[in-house]
């Protein structure tokens, strides 16, 4: 079982918190399809030969600005080159503005099975402020109109802790959301990156960010809500209702392989990572010479694996199981890192349920920094 990942490098207009790799250019993009799908053909042997391709995500970027024959021409090279499952996930990102009834058509005759929408707030000021391409009403009209088409797999993406926004703004951000009865519903606390807007907005005090009580109350009201709405909260960022989890983010949280392809997209299988160059000229110019654009690759080491679990399995609601931490790296957390476990117990951050360490809702606000203790660095201890 693996993925696919298609990185779509084009944007509309670059939104203010945005640092994914993309540019507003869109003179290009017919060249970028044609050579993400030259390094499809290039990238045919990266699994074995009897991988079954269970999921493909075309994220960005905005895929949604795709023609319908670029989408096709894409999705028959994966065809061509891989071993796609007849019901595999396929997820396209989009921006509302861009999912008219005839652009929702030409996905579903691609063989688009789920959206993921933007949609980040339903309040044109915040919208504004971010510098979004929609506005509330085309997100309310394109999600309508998904459903009327036929999509039954829609998933939308929230932004909480908006500047100038309010605990009675997110509420009722929540709250249209769950009328909508989509399938799933992530959010994000809005962070601040280098190189953006708003990191410049921040720094010359022009825009000031909400207090970090604000952040918890609102990611409080958001769990609290959607859990009794049926909603499952299966990872920090993530809820879905049963059988609507994303395969796709779901292999990145539990070590499946996955390709990615086109311009500063990752690729993991096993111990090895590899990452694409993340300039659209430096891509191109590779793929017209018949090469890969891969930048650099990396043979993960025990520690780092054993990192890189405990990273992404203190993200579930799983949870951290302790017996296959000393099953695969001979690393007995609860002894060698007693002390901290213990203060964070303590604290109630975490507790331990049926031989899994599992964060509480206080210990999720506080995940960065649980894993960062927790992270092995002495190149003395095991493993």
């Amino acid at each position: 079982m693996a993925g696919i990942y298609l990185h779509i490098p084009f944007c509309r207009q670059a939104c203010s918190y945005c640092d994914f790799h993309f540019s507003t250019n869109l003179s290009r993009q017919k060249d970028m399809v044609a050579a993400i799908a030259q390094e499809a053909q290039l990238q045919q042997n990266y699994f074995a030969p009897e991988t079954e391709i269970r999921s493909i995500y075309f994220g960005g970027g905005t895929p949604s600005l795709l023609t319908e024959t670029q989408l096709c021409l894409l999705l028959d090279e994966l065809q061509s080159n891989f071993r796609i499952a007849a019901d595999a996930e396929i997820t396209l990102e989009a921006n509302p503005d861009d999912l008219d009834r005839k652009q929702l058509a030409a996905l579903i005759r691609a063989g688009v099975n789920r959206l993921s929408i933007g949609v980040q707030s339903f309040h044109d000021h915040d919208l504004a402020l971010m510098r979004r391409s929609h506005n509330a009403d085309q997100a309310r009209l394109a999600i309508r109109e998904a459903q009327e088409l036929g999509f039954d797999n829609i998933s939308l993406d929230l932004i909480y802790g908006i500047p100038g926004s309010n605990m009675a703004a997110w509420q009722a951000n929540v709250q249209e959301t769950l009328a909508l009865n989509v399938q799933h519903i992530s959010a994000y606390a809005l962070t601040v990156e280098e190189k953006t807007l708003l990191h410049h907005q921040v720094h010359k005090e022009k825009v000031t960010l909400p207090k970090d009580q604000a952040y918890q109350q609102q990611y409080f009201y958001l769990i609290a809500a959607l859990e009794a709405a049926g909603f499952a909260h299966y990872e920090l960022s993530n809820f879905a209702q049963p059988g609507f989890r994303s395969q796709h983010n779901s292999s990145y949280w539990t070590g499946t392989p996955y390709l990615g392809l086109g311009p500063s997209a990752h690729s993991f299988r096993g111990r090895n990572r590899a990452w694409n160059v993340a300039q659209n000229a430096r891509y191109l110019a590779a793929l017209a010479a018949g090469k890969t654009a891969v930048q650099e690759t990396e043979t993960l080491s025990d520690r780092d694996r054993l990192n890189e679990y405990l990273m992404t399995h203190f993200r579930k609601a799983e949870g951290v199981h302790l017996a296959y931490l000393l099953n695969e790296f001979e690393f007995d957390l609860r002894k060698q890192e007693s002390l901290k476990l213990h203060e964070f117990e303590a604290e109630g951050w975490l507790s331990e349920i049926a031989g899994h360490l599992v964060l509480s809702r206080e210990g999720k606000m506080v995940s960065d920094y649980i894993i960062r203790e927790l992270f092995q660095i002495d190149p003395e201890s095991k493993p």
